[in-house]
Order: structure tokens, then C-alpha cells, then sequence
């Protein structure tokens, strides 16, 4: 009889302190109708909640401070920005990248700028996945994505996560000998904490295998680093801490 393997209530924790050293695709998530209020004396950094491709660009949509800027700004290149509504909702428009992309959303208000911990991810242009990655914290797809959205490691620890209808029933996982289920929150989300391997390994959700390809040779510093690597994209990054951090990011099909 397999035995469980995962903590589901304290699986962002357990990777938050690790890296202190430091089925079909969902519909997009409902935006609220206002962003909710703010603690008095304290600025919101962004939340981006939805990524739309069009005709020559991509637009990012999602809840800030009303009538605050936001931006999405990068170590070189333009800053893309745009001004939130009385309700807090904002719409962004930029051109696609050449290639691989790593954005910091920030709240502007006056002359005081509040920094969201997480970074937008592009990658190939727009081509590829974009996600919301985040230190110590499952990674959020934004783009259209398997049932396992997301591997995020340190090299100790692996959090694995998706998203299924708001509501759904359990998903059923399977890594390494061992067995496990969750139930996805109110947003259809889940993640799940998994014992660390240098892969290659499999990793079953929802009648679906995928091969884990195992941690990247790495980046030096804070550089980016994007790479195919089996059915997916292996993404090496550095939080606001300098943690350095692998996220794999499956293929769609």
C-alpha cells in the first residue's frame, strides 16, 4: 500500500523557508469587481491575474491601487505602464519581447514606488509560457496549461502546482513510489510539497505523466536563464533575496 507523501496546508511555507537561503486548460480567472482595500499607510503592489495575446502585442490585466501607475519594468530595456481605474483594474499593453522576458510589477503613487516580490515571466516572444513566478511560492501560468502547471525547486525541495475548474474534484498525484491527492481552492488552484530528485523522474496528475527533467546547470548572479528541457521550458532565476530558484514549466500538449 503506497503511503502519502505530500502536506497540502503548509506547502508554500515549507518552500518559502527552503529557499530563504535566499486536464483541459482553465478559463482565466474573474477579476473582482473592485481591488479589495488597502491597509492604511501601506501601498499594494500589483496583482497581474490575466495575459491576452493580440495582433501585435500582449496585454496583461489585473488589480491595483485605484488610480495608481503600474509598471512592468525590466533591468535594461523600456518600462511598459499604465494607470489603474477608480476600481483598481488596469490594462497593459506592450509588444512582445524579442525573447525571454523577466518583468518587476510595481505600484507607483506619487513618488513612492511599491515592488510586487514576484516577476512576470515571458518566454520566446510570448511563444512560450507566461507565468507569475514567485520566490518560495508556486508559480501561477497565465498562459494556457496542462494539469501540472509548474515544478518550482531549490535543489531540497519541489512544489508542484496547477489549476482545474473552480470546484473540481480532487486531483489525484503520483510521484516516486508514493500517492497522494489535493483539493483546489475556490480559484481552482493547488500545489503540493514533493521530496526533492535530481531527476529525470515522473510526476502523474490527473491521468497525465510528465517527466520532471531535474534541476539546470544554473546562471551566475541574478541572470536569467531559459532553456527547453524534455516537454517544457526549465527557467533559472534569482528572487528579490538572491535565492536562485529552477521552475519548469510543462507543455500545454
Amino acid at each position: 500500500m503506497k503511503r502519502a507523501m505530500f502536506e497540502k496546508a503548509t506547502a508554500a511555507a515549507l518552500l518559502c523557508a527552503a529557499l530563504a537561503a535566499c486536464g483541459p486548460a482553465p478559463a482565466p480567472e474573474a477579476e473582482p469587481a473592485a481591488a479589495p482595500a488597502a491597509v492604511e499607510g501601506w501601498t499594494r503592489p500589483p496583482m497581474i491575474r490575466t495575459v491576452q495575446r493580440v495582433t501585435g502585442g500582449l496585454v496583461f490585466a489585473g488589480l491595483a491601487e485605484p488610480g495608481a501607475r503600474v509598471v512592468l519594468r525590466s533591468d535594461s530595456g523600456p518600462a511598459h505602464a499604465a494607470a489603474a481605474d477608480d476600481q483598481g483594474r488596469f490594462r497593459i499593453r506592450m509588444t512582445p519581447p524579442a525573447g525571454d522576458l523577466l518583468l518587476r510589477p510595481e505600484t507607483q503613487i506619487g513618488q513612492d514606488a511599491s515592488p510586487a516580490p514576484e516577476r512576470l515571466l515571458i518566454v520566446d516572444g510570448g511563444r512560450g509560457p507566461v507565468a507569475i513566478l514567485s520566490p518560495g511560492g508556486a508559480t501561477r501560468r497565465l498562459d494556457r496549461a496542462p494539469a501540472l502547471g509548474a515544478v518550482d525547486s531549490d535543489g531540497r525541495m519541489r512544489l508542484v502546482s496547477g489549476r482545474s475548474a473552480p470546484g473540481g474534484a480532487p486531483i489525484e498525484l503520483q510521484a516516486g513510489g508514493e500517492s497522494g491527492r489535493v483539493t483546489p481552492d475556490d480559484a481552482g488552484r493547488w500545489s503540493l510539497v514533493l521530496r526533492p530528485s535530481a531527476g529525470p523522474d515522473e510526476i502523474h496528475v490527473g491521468g497525465r505523466s510528465f517527466t520532471w527533467p531535474g534541476e539546470g546547470a544554473g546562471a551566475g548572479g541574478s541572470a536569467l536563464r531559459v532553456e527547453r528541457a524534455g516537454a517544457g521550458w526549465r527557467v533559472d532565476w534569482s528572487g528579490p533575496a538572491g535565492g536562485r530558484q529552477t521552475t519548469w514549466l510543462p507543455d500545454a500538449e
